[in-house]
């Protein structure tokens, strides 16, 4: 199916019913519960869940298959974001000419990024794009302000002369639409105590994330992508036997780029607001961090480590001491402070914490991330369930 193996096909029916069927998966409890603060289904959330989804996909594209680790894939984050609200302000509130255009700008800026950092591999490639990572950053943030808004960021006001769309009465905010379909527009579903909210702006990023994410598939099953594994594997050997590895690097850096910037693109699309917070470096480590914690190399490991990371970011945050006491107030005083004193740490402002300790067993324990445990844990199903023990307590074959 769409020129894809039988389990490839499958891998892409269960994102997409993961995208469909969310905003059910992530209101798993009903309103008003104790538990309803670990709810997840709300249309801020589930964006950046499938945003973020396709930044860690691209971003998979160059480290998981050439193994290069770049340290500044924000900067092709915030240029796409850039080029949709300049559309946007110039062009027409339609949000696909702002996309179309922070894909293409992201991807000429990552070919001139990536031909000067890819003349050097390892730990110095890593810090030349970490550098132009920053200078972006600085760029926006203090020298580019009449283009970026500087520390303030851009908006779509309603004195912008948008080519495309009539004037708006003096006042009105201009709002992110694809051809008239407002992007915040949302509607209900209540059942008995459970609430489920059904966004347009996340279907049609979750559709855009489901292409992206069938281009990866064909990428990495692509003569590209077995050029790029053999970079991996070993690229002075690859370059003793006469082939040029540099071509297939830098495509494989340009693509990641352009997934960047169609993220880029579509978090202005959600919310009509860029700054340059979105450029800075702990942006890039983020990233780096989905696709390590998903599962580098693996094609649904980026889309699981950026939904646990932004699940986490939006929820267990919001944790404070007030919520913490609602949980032990049936314990005495004494035990309740002092659970709530040993929690503390770990929630609100200090869920890094929580997500650093969580990052560290997942390196040490699964390798290979969230998908290696998944691996794990079918292996171990499958197991029980084709070595039946015999009547004696020993198993029928031997243990590898």
């Amino acid at each position: 199916m769409f020129g894809l193996s039988k389990r490839d096909a499958g891998l892409l029916f269960v994102v997409a019913l993961l995208c469909l069927f969310a905003p059910f998966i992530l209101n798993p409890f009903p309103e008003g519960s104790a538990m309803a603060q670990f709810n997840g289904g709300y249309p801020d959330l589930m964006q950046r869940l499938v945003i973020f989804g396709i930044f860690a996909i691209g971003f998979n594209i160059l480290f998981g298959l050439t193994g290069y680790l770049s340290f500044g894939h924000a900067a092709f984050l915030g240029v796409g974001s850039y080029a949709a609200i300049w559309m946007m302000k110039l062009l027409t509130m339609n949000v696909i000419p702002a996309i179309m255009v922070s894909v293409l700008v992201a991807g000429l800026f990552s070919l001139l990024v990536g031909w000067i950092s890819l003349r050097r591999s390892g730990i110095y490639f890593s810090i030349l794009t970490l550098a132009f990572a920053q200078m972006s950053y600085a760029l926006a943030y203090s020298v580019l302000t009449p283009i970026t808004g500087g520390e303030t960021g851009l908006q779509p006001k309603y004195t912008d002369p948008r080519i495309l769309d009539g004037a708006l009465p003096a006042g009105q905010s201009p709002r992110a639409n694809l051809f008239g379909l407002d992007m915040k527009a949302s509607t209900q579903l209540q059942l008995g105590d459970w609430v489920f909210t059904f966004n347009a702006g996340y279907y049609i990023a979750a559709a855009i994330m489901l292409v992206a994410f069938y281009l990866s598939i064909r990428i990495f099953r692509s003569p590209l992508g077995m050029m790029l594994r053999a970079v991996k594997s070993n690229q002075q050997r690859m370059n003793y036997t006469g082939l040029n590895s540099k071509p297939y690097t830098l495509a494989a850096f340009v693509i990641s780029g352009m997934y960047a910037g169609l993220a880029g693109g579509l978090l202005v699309a959600m919310d009509t607001q860029v700054g340059a917070e979105r450029m800075f470096w702990t942006a890039s480590g983020e990233v780096v961090l989905m696709t390590i914690l998903g599962g580098a190399g693996t094609l649904i490991g980026p889309i699981l480590g950026a939904g646990f990371i932004k699940y986490m970011e939006n929820i267990v945050s919001k944790i404070n001491d007030n919520v913490l006491h609602g949980w032990f107030s049936f314990m005495p005083d004494g035990i309740e402070n002092f659970m709530v004193t040993i929690i503390h740490p770990f929630v609100g402002k200090g869920w890094h914490l929580t997500l650093g300790l969580l990052f560290m067993l997942v390196v040490i324990f699964l390798p290979g991330g969230l998908v290696e445990g998944g691996q794990r844990i079918g292996n171990l199903f499958r197991r029980k369930k084709a070595d039946p023990k015999s009547p004696d307590g020993t198993t029928t074959t031997p243990a590898e």
